[in-house]
């Protein structure tokens, strides 16, 4: 399974990708909301910060579903209700609050997958 990553925060993507290819996922990593809208096409699942580089999160996700159904499980700082309900509604497939715990992570990118057939 192939997952891309979008978080800014150096340290937290290397736990993350760190995280993800020990569990035998490849992976990709990216800081800026752009690169996700360039570079889901591949991908099984989207973990998608709030924060990054270049766009707020929830513009991204909003962008992503105008194009693609791909899995996407926010992981952020935000912990607010007002947060998670936006992007559950925006169309996100889970939202976790950093910090996560990695196995429940990974627990999570399976069940969010589980009935996703990627486009040939």
């Amino acid at each position: 399974m192939h997952v891309l990553i979008a978080e800014d925060d150096r340290s937290v993507a290397a736990a993350l990708v760190s995280a993800v290819t020990r569990a035998g996922h490849a992976c990709t990593q990216v800081g800026r909301g752009s690169d996700v809208l360039l570079r889901h096409h591949d991908t099984h699942v989207v973990m998608l910060d709030l924060g990054l580089e270049d766009m707020d999160g929830l513009d991204v996700l909003t962008q992503l579903r105008a194009v693609s159904d791909v899995p996407v499980i926010v992981v952020t700082a935000r912990g607010d209700e007002q947060s998670t309900v936006r992007a559950l509604s925006l169309g996100a497939d889970d939202y976790l609050v950093k910090p996560v715990r990695l196995r429940e992570l990974l627990a999570r990118i399976t069940a969010v997958t589980r009935r996703y057939t990627p486009p040939e």
